[in-house]
């Protein structure tokens, strides 16, 4: 009998903060996640960064995931840059995010009083 292999789940195409787990990692063989990191890693290189994204979150890859992080925040996308950090997890770069977003807040909740 073959070995069965576990799907790529279809919910980490969906743009957003979703509630993710190393469940599927944990599932996988060292060779198939070897084998799916380097994919990742060749699709990151072409620039299929959405087909690379997936293979590092199923595969709980941080070093793709604080890439695909660094890409975003270098496209002017901070919060899809702060939930890839934040998964890898990069405290370091996560935490700077955070700053950034709560002066963001602070700025909105002080142009409310003045209003």
């Amino acid at each position: 009998m073959s070995e069965k292999r576990p799907p790529l789940r279809d919910d980490l195409a969906v743009p957003g903060f979703l509630k993710t787990n190393r469940r599927v990692a944990g599932q996988l063989s060292p060779q198939q996640r070897t084998m799916l990191i380097r994919k990742g890693n060749e699709f990151f290189n072409q620039g299929r960064t959405e087909e690379a994204k997936r293979i590092f979150l199923t595969t709980g890859y941080t070093d793709g995931l604080v890439r695909m992080g660094d890409y975003y925040l270098k496209r002017d996308e901070p919060l899809e840059a702060f939930r890839m950090y934040w998964l890898a997890p990069d405290r370091h770069k996560s935490e700077h995010l955070i700053e950034r977003m709560a002066a963001v807040v602070r700025s909105w909740l002080r142009e409310a009083e003045d209003v």
